[in-house]
C-alpha cells in the first residue's frame, strides 16, 4: 500500500468557522492539560503516561462541571490528540526531535479526524456537526481516505491535508542521473552530474519583503494591545509572511522536482543547521534558505519514485579536494572562491569543485551499500534499505586516494 497526501483549500461558512474554532480549542486544551499531567506523573514516579491512561482521563473530565464543554468535541479528534502527543513523547525519548511543547491559542491552529471523512460533489464532508465544507480540490482524491487534518492559517485560511491509501508498491529501481548538491548561500545550490555544473541563486525571499515587512511590524506595534484593531492587523503581518513562506516552497518544490524528474540518486551534505545559525552574522540569512525543507523534499520525491538521497558526512572535506587528482590542502578561509591545485595544477571554482566531490563521495557510499556503479557512475542499481553508517573518507570509484597534505 502507498500512503499520499492532497492539500486542499477549505472555504468554511461562518457557522463552521466557529464550530472549528471551538474545537481546535478542545484539541489544544486537551493537548495541554494531557502534556502537563504526564510531565507532573514524571516526576513522581519517572514514568510517563501511556496513551490508554490518558484516554481514560477524558470520561471524568467531560462529567466534570468545568470541562463539561469537552463533550461538544468530536471524540476521535481528542484521541488524535492523545495519540499525537505520545508519538511526540515517543520521539524525544528516542532522540528524534525535541520535547513536546504546549500549544498557544494565537497562530497556526489544527485538529486531526482518524476516519469518517467523505468527499461529497467536491466538497469535504466532515464529521460531527461540522458537515460538509466547501473546498477547492485541486486533484482527484483517488483510494481510501486514512485521515485529514484541517488546519488554519495565522492569516485566517484554512486548509486539509487529506492522506490517502492507494494500492500498489514502491518502486525498487529507478534510472537517470545522479547528482551531487552542494549547498551554500550566494549560490542556494551548485549541482553536477558528473560532466556539467549548474548554479543556482539564492533567491533571498526574506530580504525582498524585508522593507516590507519591516513597515507593517512597526504599524503592529505602535497599535494598542488587546483591541480589536491590533488583532486584525496582526493578519496583515501574518499575510506577508505567509507570502513569504509560500514563494520558498515554490522554489524549493520546483527545484527539487527538477532534480528528482531525471535521476536515481541525489548526493547532499549533512549540514548541521542549528549548530550554523549560532553565528549570528549569518543566521538570518541561513535561517531563511530554507536547506532542510529542500533535503527533506527531494527525500520524499525521490522516495517516490524509487530513487534514494545519499547524505554524506558534514566533516567530508569537499571543498578542500582536488576532484581531478584528489589532493587535499590544509586549510581554506570562506573568502577562497578560486584555488588551484598544487599538485596537479588544475584551476577550481570551490562551490563547483565541492559538488563534484560530494558526488564521488556519494556514489562511493552507495556502492559499500552493495549497489553497481559504472565507472563515470553513470549508472547505479540503488538498493533500499537503511542509510550507510560508514564513516566517510575521500576515496573515490574512478581512482586511488592520494596523500592528504603536503610535506
Amino acid at each position: 500500500m502507498l500512503h499520499k497526501a492532497v492539500h486542499v483549500r477549505l472555504y468554511p461558512s461562518e457557522e463552521q468557522q466557529i464550530l472549528l474554532a471551538q474545537t481546535f480549542g478542545c484539541a489544544r486544551w486537551w493537548w495541554n492539560y494531557a502534556l502537563a499531567s504526564s510531565v507532573e506523573v514524571y516526576k513522581e514516579t519517572g514514568k510517563g503516561l501511556g496513551r490508554s491512561a490518558l484516554n481514560a482521563l477524558l470520561p471524568d473530565l467531560k462529567k466534570s462541571e468545568d470541562t463539561v464543554w469537552l463533550t461538544d468535541c468530536y471524540s476521535q479528534v481528542l484521541q488524535a490528540v492523545t495519540l499525537n502527543l505520545t508519538t511526540a513523547y515517543k520521539n524525544f525519548f528516542e532522540k528524534r526531535a525535541g520535547f513536546p511543547k504546549f500549544k498557544s491559542k494565537h497562530g497556526h491552529q489544527s485538529i486531526q479526524y482518524p476516519q469518517n471523512v467523505k468527499i461529497v460533489d467536491g466538497n469535504v464532508k466532515l464529521p460531527g456537526n461540522i458537515g460538509i465544507v466547501k473546498a477547492k480540490i485541486h486533484r482527484p482524491i483517488e483510494g481510501r481516505i486514512k485521515t485529514v487534518t484541517v488546519s488554519k492559517t495565522p492569516s485566517g485560511k484554512y486548509f486539509g491535508s487529506i492522506l490517502i491509501e492507494v494500492e500498489g508498491e514502491n518502486p525498487s529501481y529507478s534510472e537517470g542521473k545522479i547528482y551531487g548538491i552542494d549547498l551554500g548561500l550566494k549560490h542556494f545550490a551548485v549541482v553536477t552530474d558528473g560532466e556539467k555544473v549548474s548554479k543556482y541563486d539564492n533567491p533571498k525571499h526574506l530580504s525582498k519583503q524585508e522593507k516590507k515587512l519591516k513597515r507593517k511590524q512597526q504599524k503592529l506595534a505602535r497599535k494598542q494591545k488587546g483591541s480589536n484593531s491590533r488583532n486584525k492587523y496582526k493578519k496583515v503581518v501574518a499575510k506577508v509572511y505567509e507570502r513569504i513562506s509560500n514563494s520558498r516552497q515554490d522554489f524549493l518544490h520546483k527545484l527539487s522536482h527538477r532534480l528528482v524528474s531525471d535521476s536515481q540518486a541525489v548526493i547532499v551534505e549533512n549540514l548541521h543547521v542549528k549548530g550554523m545559525v549560532q553565528n549570528h552574522k549569518l543566521a538570518h540569512t541561513i535561517s531563511d534558505v530554507g536547506w532542510g525543507t529542500f533535503t527533506n523534499f527531494l527525500a520524499y520525491k525521490l522516495e517516490r519514485k524509487g530513487g534514494k538521497l545519499i547524505e554524506i558526512d558534514r566533516w567530508f572535506p569537499s571543498s578542500k579536494l582536488c576532484s581531478n587528482c584528489f589532493y587535499q590542502i590544509g586549510e581554506m578561509p570562506l573568502n577562497v572562491r578560486e584555488w588551484t591545485c598544487p599538485h596537479c595544477g588544475t584551476h577550481h571554482d570551490r562551490d563547483g569543485n565541492a559538488a563534484m566531490n560530494i558526488r564521488t563521495e556519494g556514489i562511493r557510499i552507495i556502492k559499500a551499500d552493495g549497489a553497481a556503479v559504472s565507472a563515470v557512475g553513470g549508472e547505479v542499481r540503488l538498493k533500499l534499505g537503511r542509510k550507510s553508517k560508514l564513516r566517510h573518507s575521500p576515496l573515490i570509484t574512478e581512482a586511488p586516494a592520494t596523500v592528504g597534505t603536503p610535506i
